[in-house]
């Protein structure tokens, strides 16, 4: 699936012509061919909801007698014919494709990379993807993180797609920098990958303008309790997209009405709810700091996207509900 969902990336990149707008494209492309399990998802969640007021009686009225509590629980969903999983099955089967969907993206991310790459190791400076006001948008939306291919990206590249990328180079005309490495395809196994990209990346040092591109700018080290964040000459974007997917993973929680979907919390429950409220905010702005702009913009779009579908989607099942009340409440009149 990775490679279909690469080839349709690749396709609409034909088109639009840019990388960044394709992603944003692709994205909504996405969410609209999982829009279904979304509606079934929704509908699932408010049958559950309309249960609380009876989930809540019946856990206070068996609060010390969990097989019973349990026991009367099923019943109820079986009286309302409710699945209780049936809401989180169909977000569970979109899972699959949203893996495939980043792997997609890693994959472009990957082999923009590595060109670059080998602009760089033949004394060049490579060309860079821009989207607005990323400079590069296959390194991450920071200050702090240069336009340029650094150590820590080319790690995140596997083993496989390293030793496509040496087998691909014209053997007998090897960029300048590598030509006394004596690099060969064993080189790139995974028990020595580490070794042979440090190897590389000491070889990138040797490109005059690649080292003054990454130079860190006097005077703007910030030192914090566990690590420091430095101003680099040529940096990458200015933090927006991480900012941008931890405003809109709020949003997008607050739309989906989670904290009304199941009955109140208490005591522990309360508090593991309001750190897993604030958990995934800051780990989306953490990803999306640790990967490359183009994934975090498939994040932003994937949230901004999924808060418009679900206010359409509540929009629609309101006047549905709304609709169906006023016929049961005519027909009781009648």
């Amino acid at each position: 699936m990775n490679d279909f969902l690469f080839s349709i990336l690749a396709w609409i990149q034909s088109w639009v012509g840019s990388w960044g707008w394709s992603m944003v494209v692709f994205t909504i492309l996405v969410r609209l061919v999982l829009t279904p399990f979304d509606i079934k998802s929704r509908v699932s969640m408010r049958k559950t909801q309309k249960l609380q007021p009876q989930q809540m009686a019946l856990q206070k009225k068996y609060a010390n007698d969990k097989e019973k509590l349990n026991a009367k629980l099923a019943e109820l969903y079986k009286k309302e014919h409710i699945n209780p999983l049936s809401s989180c099955l169909p977000l569970l089967l979109t899972w699959p494709v949203i893996i495939a969907v980043f792997a997609a993206m890693r994959m472009v991310a990957n082999k923009e990379l590595l060109m670059q790459l080998t602009q760089i190791l033949n004394n060049e400076m490579p060309t860079l993807e821009r989207w607005l006001w990323i400079k590069n948008l296959w390194m991450p939306d920071s200050l702090f993180t240069t336009a340029l291919p650094d150590l820590n990206m080319l790690r995140q590249i596997p083993a496989d797609q390293w030793l496509s990328w040496f087998n691909g180079l014209d053997q007998s005309n090897l960029p300048v920098l590598i030509k006394e490495l004596g690099l060969t395809t064993a080189s790139f196994d995974n028990k020595v990958l580490a070794e042979t990209l440090q190897s590389i990346f000491e070889a990138v040092k040797q490109n005059p303008a690649y080292v003054e591109a990454v130079a860190i700018k006097p005077g703007w080290t910030f030192n914090l309790l566990i690590t420091q964040f430095s101003l680099v000459n040529q940096y990458n974007g200015l933090l927006i997209l991480p900012i941008l997917s931890a405003v809109s993973q709020i949003a997008m929680t607050k739309l989906m009405g989670t904290n009304q979907q199941q009955p109140a919390a208490q005591g522990s429950g309360a508090g593991t709810g309001k750190f897993m409220q604030w958990f995934f905010p800051i780990f989306s702005m953490v990803i999306c700091l640790s990967y490359s702009s183009a994934f975090a913009l498939y994040w932003v779009a994937g949230n901004l996207v999924s808060s418009c579908q679900t206010l359409l989607i509540n929009k629609i099942l309101d006047n549905k509900e709304k609709t169906a009340g006023n016929v049961a409440g005519e027909g009781s009149v009648k």
